[in-house]
């Protein structure tokens, strides 16, 4: 059965679960922090995104920055977001681990 192509017959239903094939966009080598509140109810976040790492690595560095900056944040679809409006920190932070660093956005 594992050569059959069918996904879904009419007499048995869903015959193979259909497995979401996730891959992320590779970066260009620059990491960018940008603040959106948009859809947040003004409460404002640094979404920082560019990272060519696996969500291990993710999401150690977000456990970092969120205790060097004091403050909460998450990891989500390989883009980490740090709560209230803290670039220019987070900026001298990620440039300290090697990466190079672009403020985008207003």
């Amino acid at each position: 059965m594992s050569d059959n192509p069918l996904v879904y017959s009419t007499e048995k239903g869903r015959i193979k679960p259909i497995e979401p094939i996730i891959t992320r966009a590779k970066g260009d080598g620059i990491i960018r922090i940008q603040r959106q509140i948009a859809g947040r109810k003004g409460k404002g976040v640094c979404v920082i995104s560019g990272f060519d790492c696996d969500n291990e690595q993710l999401l150690q560095l977000a456990a970092e920055l969120k205790k060097r900056c004091g403050c909460g944040g998450s990891v989500k679809d390989g883009v980490i977001e740090i709560q209230g409006d803290k670039r220019d920190l987070l900026k001298s932070l990620i440039e300290n681990k090697g990466f190079k660093v672009k403020l985008a956005g207003g």
